[in-house]
């Protein structure tokens, strides 16, 4: 595997990684809606990342091809959220109920740091091939 082929990779990974703290964020920003475009309560969005062959490193029969990561999908989680007795608040049923969002803080909490350290660690890679790349010129002068 050459330098630009890691590259390659940990971009993949870093905007997957962007990807998953976009979703969480918004997950985080949505909370406490009650009532959607759809009239619901927001649901809980989560990624879903694949291996995505990016290109042979050899020969069709010599080598693996190299593999990276991707956004396969972004969906609903579709477990109800906690239904709270307010029958001040707008979106109360008749009994005084609201449906709320099926938003964990502490589990977006959890997600937003495991994305967070994830993508650090792959702009560390980055900077590391950086840094060979620059090395492997200097010794070619």
């Amino acid at each position: 595997m050459n330098i630009i082929s890691g590259i390659d990779i940990t971009g993949g990974a870093l905007n997957a990684q962007k990807t998953r703290l976009d979703i969480v964020a918004q997950n985080i920003a949505n909370a406490q809606t009650t009532r959607g475009p759809d009239g619901q309560p927001y649901q809980r969005k989560v990624v879903s990342f694949e291996t995505e062959m990016l290109r042979q490193t050899g020969g069709a029969t010599t080598g693996p091809g190299l593999q990276g990561v991707r956004v396969a999908a972004i969906t609903d989680d579709k477990t109800k959220g906690e239904r709270v007795y307010d029958p001040q608040h707008p979106d109360a049923s008749a009994d005084g109920y609201v449906q709320m969002p099926n938003v964990n803080m502490a589990f977006e909490m959890v997600d937003l740091m495991t994305a967070s350290r994830a993508y650090e660690a792959n702009l560390t890679v980055v900077k590391n091939a950086k840094q060979m790349a620059l090395k492997a010129l200097d010794i070619g002068k």
